[in-house]
């Protein structure tokens, strides 16, 4: 199922969810530059499970930039377009919730604990972990909280036939995390010592469950109901007495 839309307007206008959809753009375009030479950039630059695990947080020559940096990277077009999509669809309104400073110090959180998940999971992996699918997925479980009714207009294939129906988020959402949790459990089982390549399932799982803390954190499950900031419903208020004052 792949989500095309939510039935849920924003009262703030997405600016610095426009952003971060303009910057990991700029970070792909400059992947495809690269040609060759994007492997060893990837393998030098990206964030490695094994080399934080060894200490590199710590180290002048850590994993911390690191993984700033593969929040911005994406390994193809699908992987780009799809993360984007997400991106557009939820983010408008956990930044409408939090306002534009806290929406970003929540989605760089949210992509950090992600990472943490992953190389906890995974200590042993030398193969760079990319994508902006750990920071989108707390912007998931964050929007799961905050609007549970809300209908999300999804892209359904049944074979041959498409359409679109609309899902409520209390049900497309805890739906998709069940698909990343038992994907990440599946994985781990047929890993059998080996590196195991694709999808970082435990970034998922651990963005997704550090979405609602970090919203938490940043004062987002105060105020005035979901999507409607503080100020707006005093506006409101205002403007309705107005209106209805004889």
């Amino acid at each position: 199922m792949i989500p095309l839309r939510d039935e849920n307007p924003a009262h703030r206008r997405p600016y610095f969810t426009v952003a971060l959809i303009a910057a990991n753009a700029l970070a792909f375009f400059y992947e495809l530059s690269l040609g060759e030479r994007l492997a060893p950039f990837l393998q030098q630059a990206a964030f490695v499970p094994a080399r934080a695990v060894d200490g590199g947080l710590g180290s002048a020559g850590g994993e911390g930039l690191s993984i700033l940096l593969s929040m911005f990277l994406h390994g193809g077009w699908m992987h780009f377009l799809g993360n984007m999509l997400f991106l557009w669809v939820f983010g408008d309104n956990i930044e409408d919730r939090l306002g534009h400073l806290r929406f970003v110090v929540f989605y760089l959180g949210a992509g950090y604990a992600a990472a943490f998940a992953h190389a906890a999971a995974n200590p042993a992996s030398t193969l760079p972990a990319i994508g902006a699918s750990g920071a989108i997925s707390g912007i998931l479980g964050a929007y799961l909280l905050l609007h549970p009714k809300a209908p999300i207009q999804t892209l359904v294939f049944l074979g041959f036939f498409v359409t679109t129906v609309r899902v409520p988020a209390l049900v497309y959402l805890p739906l998709w995390f069940v698909l990343q949790l038992f994907s990440g459990v599946v994985e781990i089982s047929q890993r059998a010592g080996g590196e195991v390549g694709g999808v970082a399932w435990f970034a998922h799982i651990g963005g997704f469950v550090a979405g609602p803390l970090l919203l938490w954190l940043l004062g987002g499950l105060r105020g005035g109901g979901p999507g409607r900031p503080r100020q707006t419903l005093l506006e409101d208020r205002r403007e309705a007495a107005g209106r209805y004052r004889r």
